[in-house]
């Protein structure tokens, strides 16, 4: 696309991000001094591209979702904080009563208030918990239930169908010498030790050892990946804009919101420190949204921030949000 193009693709996005109603030529041909005709040629040829499409009950003109994409990716630049934005963030982290932790809970908290859309810190908490206990359930002859419990109360379970020759009395006299041997072990070096020190001594003692040892593998790898902690700044914020006057996607998306696993796979961490934009189809999570995600690691721990919108959402005000984020938490990590 050329210069006049490209502004006018920016001027769509910006100003129905903004007002939220289609815009027709008329209201374009004062900010860039051209003709209503001019426009409406220029704005045919960014429909043609599939950047702009028409609203149905107008003859004014919406971005579309490859529009707002090319947006993001060409014309939007990261929105600097106003002074008060940067007040609100500084307060929370120069706050010594708050444990750092605590302070990136309340900082995603006011992202939300700030922006009106849903804020989610996905942080893996294996390493705070310590094994507790397994037991295993007889369901019958041929099904358990592995419980993984932590001193923190968290209790997860996973139902294994055993085969037909398996035993379930070594099953069980497995989880007893676990018990004996690794309680109060941290449960992200549960696996390591199960491997090289339980392992072992149950092939001396269980003749099905391999199929016993990965009962337990499994149990505790799946563990690892539901016991990491969500927590929300916000949850309802993304219903008050306009798209969601529809008790049916206010109640579908609220679902979503629930479903722990829906969203460990939504937020999973991406393979490197940028900020990710998810517009709609490119997200797991739900088509109608878009959710822009920032890696953060501190003091060890890792985790993921991601911001939750409609996809006509403020790009340019929720990436410069998360940058700054980024920036104090890389600083307090150097710090520490």
């Amino acid at each position: 696309m050329d210069k006049r193009q490209n502004e006018l693709l920016k001027a769509i996005v910006e100003s129905y991000i903004k007002t939220v109603k289609p815009i027709g030529s008329k209201s374009l041909c004062k900010k860039f001094k051209c003709s209503s005709a001019t426009i409406r040629n220029e704005m045919a040829v960014l429909e043609n591209l599939g950047y702009i499409e028409k609203n149905h009950i107008s003859s004014g003109r919406v971005p579309s979702e490859a529009g707002y994409k090319y947006y993001v990716e060409n014309l939007m630049k990261p929105k600097e904080l106003t002074g008060e934005d940067v007040l609100k963030l500084q307060r929370i982290f120069e706050n010594n009563n708050l444990e750092l932790k605590d302070s990136i809970n309340k900082a995603v908290e006011i992202i939300s208030e700030l922006t009106n859309y849903t804020s989610i810190i996905l942080g893996k908490s294996s390493s705070e918990n310590t094994l507790k206990q397994v037991n295993i359930i007889p369901l019958d002859e041929h099904k358990i239930v592995a419980l993984v419990c932590t001193d923190k109360g968290i209790i997860e379970n996973k139902q294994f169908v055993l085969e037909d020759n398996s035993d379930i009395s070594e099953i069980v006299k497995t989880s007893e010498i676990i018990n004996k041997l690794l309680v109060g072990t941290p449960i992200n070096e549960v696996s390591e030790r199960l491997e090289f020190e339980i392992k072992p001594i149950i092939s001396r003692q269980i003749k099905q050892y391999e199929t016993v040892y990965n009962i337990f593998a499994d149990a505790f790898n799946d563990f690892l990946n539901k016991s990491q902690n969500i927590y929300f700044g916000g949850k309802t914020k993304i219903f008050n804009n306009p798209e969601y006057d529809d008790a049916l996607e206010i109640k579908k998306l609220a679902s979503k919101f629930e479903d722990k696993e829906i969203m460990q796979k939504t937020l999973a961490d991406s393979n490197d420190n940028d900020i990710k934009v998810y517009i709609g189809k490119d997200n797991d999570f739900d088509p109608n949204v878009t959710i822009i995600k920032s890696k953060y690691k501190l003091n060890g721990e890792e985790g993921t921030i991601a911001v939750v919108g409609p996809k006509r959402m403020e790009y340019d005000r929720v990436v410069g949000l998360l940058e700054y984020l980024q920036e104090v938490l890389n600083e307090d990590d150097r710090e520490d």
